[in-house]
């Protein structure tokens, strides 16, 4: 059975920084690539970043582009979203996804997590 458990969400204000984690059991993690997505009320659920099985690509959102980080660390089966700068405009639930193959859609991750809420105050 495939688990993956978001982490680290929280309040933050304007300008400060969170680590989301994401933390998977039951797959084989390094041949998955790993996504995250934010879903903000009302809104569809976007695409954030993604990094591919081994690390060696990523792909960012424009806007996330510069101040997000995604990473993972194959040993510990646990990926992770570093985000700066932070804005009000990035309140969001946050969903890690992991897919066979390097995706910036969510169509095609077939393992999602439950999210973890993050609020940016202004």
């Amino acid at each position: 059975q495939v688990q993956l458990v978001e982490s680290g969400g929280g309040l933050v204000q304007a300008g400060g920084s969170l680590r989301l984690s994401c933390a998977a059991s039951g797959l084989s993690f390094s041949t998955f690539a790993m996504g995250w997505f934010r879903q903000a009320p009302g809104e569809e659920r976007d695409f954030v970043a993604t990094i591919s099985g081994s690390g060696d690509r990523t792909y960012y959102i424009s806007s996330a582009r510069g101040r997000f980080t995604i990473t993972r660390d194959n040993a510990k089966n646990t990926v992770y979203l570093q985000m700066n700068s932070l804005k009000p405009e990035d309140t969001a639930i946050y969903y890690c996804a992991a897919a066979p193959l390097i995706l910036t859609t969510h169509r095609g991750y077939e393992f999602w997590g439950q999210g973890t809420q993050v609020t940016v105050s202004s």
